[in-house]
């Protein structure tokens, strides 16, 4: 079976390391107030990525929590992808520049595919595509709004552009700890010819070990960890080797 890379996720909401229900600001757990520190733990635990979203920033469409953002990259050495608020070339060049491995457009994704073109043409290999799904619709702004765009399409759309990775979140299961939407991960990881990276309820150990057995012959390359990490449910180093070739 092929490894899967594992990227547990930091989630910044008011500088703090948090993680949503469903994507609901107001239904928020505080983990961390030092999310530098989070990041060193998940570096030292043997995590070789990490997984960084500005929650305020996609409600706003511009970064907020950028001083924990850089925290984050003053305090590890591993490979850091970041989304959340980042919607035009001068704020992906920007962060790049910081030593943001890889940026994530979701939201801009969806409303200016455009851009997601330019910054693959500038930035070969370090642009991620986030397609959020809602009942299969994908939705923008902070998951606040839903188009009429299938998470498929969109990510068949961005095919041909040369994006790094596509990470597909099923919002009605995450933070739920309701188990991974496998079955539609691995049809959209079947479906485009781009690395796919699962995201959104993952629960507990079985779901990677699930995730994995069903991902042969796809595009899957990995899968996003966050409330079972942090509320202990997944032993990291039991998943890393779960993962691991």
């Amino acid at each position: 079976m092929t490894a899967l890379t594992l990227y547990p996720a930091i989630d910044l909401k008011d500088g703090q390391c948090v993680r949503l229900r469903r994507g609901e600001m107001g239904d928020a757990t505080v983990y961390s107030s030092d999310p530098a520190a989070q990041a060193r733990t998940w570096q030292d635990t043997g995590f070789s990525w990490l997984h960084v979203v500005d929650l305020n920033g996609a409600f706003a469409g511009r970064p907020v929590n950028a001083s924990a953002v850089t925290a984050i990259l003053n305090s590890v050495t591993i490979p850091v992808q970041l989304g959340g608020g980042i919607r035009d070339m001068a704020g992906i060049e920007a962060w790049l520049a910081k030593g943001i491995r890889r940026v994530i457009l979701g939201s801009a994704a969806a409303k200016n595919p455009s851009l997601v073109r330019e910054a693959c043409r500038a930035f070969p290999g370090r642009i991620v595509v986030g397609v959020d799904a809602r009942d299969g619709k994908v939705a923008t702004d902070g998951w606040a709004e839903t188009s009429a765009v299938t998470a498929s399409d969109l990510a068949k759309s961005f095919e041909d552009a040369g994006v790094a990775a596509v990470i597909y979140t099923d919002i009605s299961r995450d933070g739920m700890l309701s188990g991974l939407n496998i079955l539609q991960t691995v049809a959209l990881a079947k479906d485009v010819n781009v690395p796919v990276i699962a995201s959104g309820g993952l629960a507990g150990l079985q779901d990677l070990i699930d995730l994995r057995a069903a991902s042969s012959c796809t595009t899957m390359q990995g899968a996003i960890i966050g409330r079972a990490l942090y509320d202990g449910r997944i032993d990291p180093v039991q998943a890393l080797a779960a993962t691991s070739a």
